[in-house]
């Protein structure tokens, strides 16, 4: 798929077969693509913590308590440690959380290439996550998102609504 097309038809899925789980291979090629995500200074001050087994999907589900997501084959969680991360010497701005977006954005994309949907969830519970998966004190869950097929009859929106980019846009 060209490139820009598949930006232009990418959303966010919320309607998972949990019954339908993804090939190694292709999970695999999802997470090289968030490997290979640039970061400060090149620090890649991250890890993924993909959830596969019921027994700990079952533990990590309620952070999130949407129907949908309570049937996704995968969840992927993303985390970061700051005391890893670039830090500007200026203001002392900590680039942990734009690395972690460029992170999750080369993810995503990378599972739209292979037709396993995502959606990018920031509104989890944070401290039931980070008890469940037994994280250090510097360790930070930055997002999380089901992996998975979309049900059969799953729709795509469309038209996504964007503003244009002249109203977006400043040349100066």
């Amino acid at each position: 798929m060209d490139f820009y097309d598949l930006i232009k038809n990418r959303e966010s899925v919320r309607d998972y077969n949990p019954n339908r789980t993804i090939d190694l291979v292709v999970l695999n090629r999802i997470l090289n693509a968030g490997r290979l995500a640039p970061s400060a200074s090149n620090r890649q001050p991250w890890t993924f913590l993909l959830v596969s087994s019921p027994e700990k999907l079952e533990e990590i589900r309620p952070c999130y308590e949407q129907p949908w997501f309570q049937n996704a084959p995968h969840i992927l969680i993303i985390i970061g440690d700051k005391s890893k991360s670039w830090v500007r010497s200026y203001d002392g701005y900590n680039s942990i959380e734009t690395d972690l977006a460029i992170v999750m954005d080369h993810i995503i994309l990378a599972a739209e290439n292979e037709n396993v949907g995502t959606c990018w969830i920031e509104a989890y519970d944070p401290k039931m996550l980070s008890d469940a998966l037994s994280l250090k004190e510097n360790e930070v869950v930055y997002s999380i998102t089901p992996l998975g097929y979309q049900n059969d009859g799953y729709k795509k929106l469309a038209n996504k609504q964007r503003k244009p980019l002249e109203d977006i846009l400043k040349i100066i």
